[in-house]
């Protein structure tokens, strides 16, 4: 009884720090471009059709991802009206899911409520993991689906009384996944769980009658939606979302200058600072042990997992660091347990001086912003809170190393959860200084404000989704310079990239609105002045130039 009161108390404690970490001040920054209008404005056009089985974009079907996260956006814009806040609930939601059950597979591999808490902490301190509970897209929800698979498979095979329990949740959650993202979904996780039972060398553990009772379950789940999508539109939906979306990213490049063998390993590192020499620290300690044949089988079976999610991705040609984060949990639990570990042995010299070293690089941050906002103070609006995160994170600072200097290692460590949501609320503070650029809502709202537009507004590519989530008017995407690539995925919507393309559209509506960069601005400045068209700047935000062309 004392025990379910501790691990009460320990994931209330945790749920206060995940909303700090998580939601709070999720309504202030405008929904960005590309990819949080993309998302939102999917599951508002879903909401605006009355439909709840096919994602729509444009007016028409979409078929970039499936439909799970649609409907939890749509229920929360259902609920609490479209907002900022109600389009970043979910994935702040799943990512505190995310945090407990980490917490829980903790406590249930390690039965020692500190480690367990450590572990989870970690996670929800993790620079990445936070700003990806932050923004709109389809990782968090299933990246939680695979660490709830894995944690349940963990927990059936730690303990035979719930081994079919465990098992069955393994199929149900890898089902959502797949409802979340796609084929992954089931690929990843059943990779981990086959690599560790293979380490393990009971791969019979998998080879019941229950497995097959939850492969069904995961069907029941899982392929409804998909056959009635393959029903509705064929081809098409085979052809965009498994081929294009899965097969050419594995074979093309999105973003070609990520394209490298160590895209995954550096941005992994990198993004679950503060933590990054630790992980680098923990994951040293398992190969030592592994080579040693002393690693024990959590942090084997963890190892597994980190080792799926960088096979299923590492040799495809599309990479992007938020594909990774389905490994974050474990890396945060093996990490935790590292540290857990050394401090509890008495073996605190690594500890001291990773910690040491965390340290002096953060004390580049108040002095690097210090610097930058003298340099670059008339693009500053507000100086204030520039000054005011500076003054707190230098005195967060300056008690760490009073901390380290008592060699009180493990509050150090709880402070250090704090640097990055320190950092993230100034960059709430002083979001008027960068909003214009990240957003196309204060442009928009001027727009329909001041003008009435009753036809296609022309817009550059990185505006085009947040042009028409914010305005709800047709849009067409005006190809600066002839030379810009469409999207990855087409979207349906005029792309004008000739000079007759571009001089038919501004005939036939006569007067076009345009929210253009400064580059496309010019351009079509330079090739269409001479072309019986006046171009009228009516006023700029951030990049986003608000032009009038008129046929004269």
């Amino acid at each position: 009884m004392k025990a379910m009161k501790d691990i009460t108390k320990d994931i209330l404690i945790l749920a206060v720090i995940c909303y700090v970490f998580f939601m709070l001040g999720n309504g202030i920054l405008n929904l960005t471009n590309p990819d949080e209008v993309f998302y939102s404005g999917t599951a508002k056009e879903m909401m605006q059709n009355n439909t709840w089985s096919v994602p729509i974009l444009f007016t028409q079907p979409q078929f970039e991802k499936p439909i799970l996260t649609y409907w939890l956006m749509r229920f929360g814009f259902e609920v609490f009206g479209v907002s900022n806040f109600s389009a970043r609930i979910f994935p702040a939601l799943f990512a505190f899911l995310g945090v407990i059950w980490a917490y829980l597979f903790a406590t249930a591999a390690w039965r020692q409520r500190k480690k367990a808490f450590l572990c989870a902490l970690i996670l929800a301190g993790s620079g990445f993991y936070i700003g990806m509970a932050r923004t709109v897209f389809t990782d968090m929800i299933f990246s939680v689906f695979i660490t709830l698979a894995l944690v349940s498979f963990y927990a059936g095979y730690l303990k035979p009384k719930t081994k079919n329990t465990g098992i069955l949740l393994f199929f149900v959650f890898s089902a959502l996944a797949v409802l979340a993202k796609g084929p992954l979904g089931i690929m990843i996780p059943a990779f981990a769980v086959l690599l560790f039972l293979v380490f393990k060398k009971e791969l019979k553990f998998i080879l019941s009658p229950v497995s097959t009772l939850g492969f069904l379950v995961f069907l029941i789940i899982a392929v409804p939606w998909y056959a009635l999508m393959i029903k509705e539109y064929g081809t098409g939906f085979i052809r965009e979302f498994f081929y294009n979306d899965h097969v050419r990213r594995l074979l093309e490049a999105e973003h070609a200058s990520n394209d490298t063998w160590y895209f995954y390993p550096a941005t992994a590192i990198a993004c679950m600072a503060p933590w990054s020499l630790f992980v680098l620290a923990s994951l040293g300690q398992f190969f030592r042990d592994f080579k040693n044949k002393v690693s024990s089988p959590e942090n084997l079976f963890l190892f597994c997992w980190i080792g799926s999610v960088f096979l299923a991705f590492q040799f495809a040609h599309s990479k992007l660091v938020s594909y990774i984060l389905p490994m974050f949990p474990a890396l945060a639990i093996l990490t935790g347990s590292y540290i857990h570990d050394k401090l509890t042995l008495g073996k605190t010299r690594a500890i001291l001086v990773v910690s040491s070293i965390t340290w002096i690089m953060f004390l580049f941050l108040p002095a690097g912003l210090l610097f930058s906002a003298n340099k670059y103070s008339k693009y500053i609006i507000d100086l204030a809170p520039v000054y005011i995160f500076i003054g707190i994170f230098t005195l967060l600072l300056a008690v760490m190393f009073v901390l380290l200097l008592k060699k009180k290692l493990l509050w150090n460590i709880y402070l250090l959860s704090v640097c990055v949501p320190l950092l993230l609320f100034f960059v709430f503070f002083a979001h008027k200084d960068y909003e214009d650029h990240v957003s196309s809502k204060n442009a928009c709202s001027f727009l329909l404000s001041n003008y009435k537009v009753d036809n296609t507004i022309l817009c550059s590519k990185i505006f085009v989704r947040g042009v028409r989530f914010y305005t709800d008017k047709p849009v067409a995407v005006a190809a600066g310079g002839f030379k810009a690539v469409n999207f990855f995925s087409p979207h349906p919507v005029p792309y004008l990239n000739t000079i007759e393309s571009i001089s038919d559209f501004l005939k036939n509506q006569k007067t076009t609105y345009c929210i253009l960069n400064k580059s496309t601005y010019k351009f079509l400045e330079a090739i269409m002045s001479d072309r019986y068209f006046k171009f009228e700047k009516l006023n700029l935000f951030g990049d986003e130039y608000i032009i009038r062309i008129s046929a004269i």
